[in-house]
């Protein structure tokens, strides 16, 4: 009888937190204003799939780019050319918020950047992108969450927001973490909520507070702007998710860090250039950014937003319009605390002997290199942990400087 009713117990507290595990916030430490009057914030977007990097950040300048990329390609002329970040790289006409970041220098991107993954396996690339290892199959944990384990207490966060139905890989680990996602169910109104947790309050004291932390923290992400709107599709639906992960940011006892994935962006077929597929998912993505820097208002001067992905595609398009799985992409930095208005490359050029393996963008830059860079100068993480806790056995991959205003 016991044993059924401690499973009886596990189904129902899963029943009242399985839309949003709130269950730890209450138990979360709260982020200490940094002594130099800081008050960071940063936010990991992966994007599950593999982002064609070429097609989002153009080499316009590279002689051998419209050839390889075909149909697909931006162009730098006439009636939908792409807006220009300098006079080599061309935006993607789809980032129109981006490129005002960018403009204002409050956004950048690295290119030919990859992690130390050569194979093509998004399963296997993925584990090595937030795992933070140098291969698959590795750990269960994520960079970012030993990231978090290596942060002062009470100077920086040591807890973070997982946002959606699961925990990212990238988030996973031993320090703390809550979740949140949009639910789409209707939620019980505040009588019954009240009195179920006025019922647990006499059964399971510790349900029941976790309960009521939850329904705070849904009041706080939800209201009449995160309403689904029909007919939105994937791009709303990434600035839905944005929203509420900004609302909850902005509070002043909120979560300082946050991790979230997108999917879809295995662009085989019909890629599409000016429209298209990855048009629309980067329209998405686009809107995002302008979500969290709107829901985060006056924070925004204080955050980092990096985007990256498993690995990039090839260079050549096939013979669907699509692009397949290849090797060097793009990393995009967003935020109020970015040193932006700048394309950082190593460029190597697209000729055919420079490409790797004679199909993809070659990698000159380690996407570790970026994100240590970030974590070193925006959250003040030691260099020998960066190298050995946070990315083990990574001390070749120097974190960039430069990159935090």
């Amino acid at each position: 009888m016991e044993c059924c009713e401690s499973r009886l117990l596990t189904t129902r507290r899963a029943l009242l937190l399985g839309g949003a595990s709130f269950a730890a916030w209450a138990y979360l430490p709260k982020f200490a204003r940094a002594s130099d009057g800081r008050d960071p914030r940063m936010v990991t977007v992966i994007l599950r799939g593999a982002l064609d990097g070429l097609a989002t950040v153009a080499p316009v300048g590279d002689p051998d780019y419209a050839s390889l990329h075909g149909a697909i390609a931006l162009t730098r002329d006439g009636p939908h050319a792409a807006p220009m970040l300098g006079s080599f790289f061309a935006l993607h006409p789809s980032m129109p918020e981006f490129a005002r970041m960018y403009a204002n220098k409050q956004a950048a991107v690295v290119h030919a950047v990859s992690t130390p993954y050569r194979d093509r396996s998004h399963f296997d690339g993925q584990d090595v992108l937030e795992s933070g290892f140098a291969g698959p199959g590795r750990v269960q944990s994520g960079w970012l969450n030993r990231a978090l384990q290596a942060l002062p207490q009470g100077e920086r966060v040591a807890g973070a927001l997982a946002v959606g139905p699961t925990t990212p890989l990238v988030l996973r680990g031993s320090a703390p973490t809550v979740g949140w996602a949009p639910v789409a169910l209707p939620q019980a109104d505040d009588d019954t909520a009240m009195r179920l947790i006025e019922l647990y309050k006499h059964r399971d004291v510790a349900l029941a507070t976790s309960l009521s932390q939850g329904i705070a923290l849904e009041k706080q992400a939800q209201g009449d702007d995160m309403k689904a709107r029909p007919g939105g599709g994937a791009p709303a639906q990434m600035r839905q998710v944005a929203r509420g992960a900004a609302k909850l940011m902005a509070a002043d006892d909120g979560p300082r860090i946050a991790a979230l994935a997108f999917d879809g962006w295995d662009t085989h077929a019909n890629e599409g250039g000016q429209v298209g597929r990855l048009a629309g998912l980067l329209s998405g993505l686009d809107g995002a950014l302008a979500e969290f820097e709107s829901g985060l208002g006056a924070h925004w001067r204080d955050t980092v937003i990096v985007v990256a992905t498993e690995f990039g595609r090839t260079a050549r398009i096939n013979g669907t319009e699509g692009t397949d799985h290849g090797t060097g992409t793009i990393a995009l930095l967003a935020g109020g605390a970015v040193k932006g208005g700048r394309v950082i490359a190593d460029w190597p050029s697209l000729k055919a002997g420079r490409l790797y393996e004679g199909r993809d963008l070659a990698p000159t830059t380690d996407l570790r290199a970026v994100i240590k860079g970030v974590l070193a100068d925006h959250l003040g993480v030691g260099d020998r942990v960066l190298a050995d806790a946070v990315f083990p056995d990574s001390a070749m991959a120097k974190p960039m400087k430069g990159l935090i205003a």
